[in-house]
């Protein structure tokens, strides 16, 4: 029950949101306006409006409940979304495709279809990491290719994701609140193939008007084919051991819990969030340095 009287009570619950609306205008202004200090404070920035969203709770809540409900959110949602993220994040920043077919519009094409298909397995973060330098290669010879990765961020980085829990994190906070995780896959897989097919059409069409437009005015130069590899292998294994992770947590609830600030904290949550991030730890132990520093891996966004 709210400690303040309807009218404020009703202001408070707007203010609420203010904090949001922050954040999402600072993201999407700060780079443009103010570059430099942007790129030097942008995790200041996100803390501020981070601890200004409480602000309006401990009003109309008090200091006490806020509290739990924050060491709730952060045990219960944050740690295993964060830890998931990061495992996911080391695996694919192990995977290195190596090679660059031609880049002409069916190729482009099925290597849209390929990233979009990979990002419900291994996130979309994951899929744009792993897909977007064999598709520079590829494409190193074409003057004109903004389309295509305006189409590369739709379909690789967006709706690829939507089949697992692993591919998003609105699916992954929801399979955390008991959306099974093969729920997506069921309910989804229609509306999937019905945007990425779209998508993938539209591209192909636009890119190779693009494609056609480009050869007569500027007649390409041709880059030497290479067969597609993959590097890091060991990555693919880690992979299939995040999912297993995954799939434990759902499946296995047993009853003994840990109690940290009033909030019960289930032993099979720790074990889980435990092996994500050893997982996250054995992809950097394992991967070669070389495979990384080719793929250009680096924890910054």
């Amino acid at each position: 029950m709210s400690a303040l009287p309807r009218g404020l009570d009703d202001v408070a619950a707007l203010a609420a949101a203010a904090p949001f609306v922050g954040l999402l205008l600072t993201i999407a202004l700060a780079p443009l306006v103010a570059a430099h200090f942007w790129h030097r404070h942008y995790g200041k920035c996100a803390t501020f409006w981070a601890l200004a969203s409480l602000v309006p709770d401990v009003v109309r809540n008090g200091a006490s409940a806020v509290l739990h409900e924050l060491t709730a959110t952060a045990l219960i949602e944050y740690l295993p979304f964060i830890l998931l993220l990061g495992a996911l994040f080391a695996v694919a920043g192990g995977l290195r495709l190596t090679g660059a077919p031609h880049g002409g519009p069916a190729v482009n094409t099925a290597m849209l279809a390929l990233g979009a298909a990979m990002a419900s397995f291994i996130g979309t973060t994951g899929a744009a990491m792993v897909m977007i330098r064999p598709m520079i290669r590829a494409n190193r010879h074409r003057r004109r290719t903004q389309h295509i990765f305006v189409f590369f961020i739709l379909l690789v980085a967006n709706a690829g994701g939507a089949l697992t829990p692993l591919g998003d994190p609105p699916l992954f906070l929801g399979h955390l609140r008991g959306v099974p995780f093969f729920w997506p896959l069921a309910h989804l897989w229609a509306p999937t193939v019905l945007v990425a097919g779209g998508l993938l059409f539209l591209f192909h069409a636009i890119d190779q008007y693009v494609h056609r437009r480009g050869r007569d005015q500027d007649p390409p130069v041709l880059p030497e084919m290479e067969k597609l590899g993959v590097e890091g292998a060991v990555n693919l294994l880690l992979l299939a051991a995040v999912i297993a992770a995954v799939l434990l947590r759902s499946a296995w609830r047993p009853v003994a819990t840990v109690t940290v600030l009033q909030v019960e904290w289930g032993i099979g949550e720790i074990i889980t969030d435990a092996l994500l991030l050893g997982i996250g730890v054995l992809s950097l132990l394992l991967t070669e340095e070389r495979v990384r520093r080719d793929n250009e891996f680096t924890w910054g966004p």
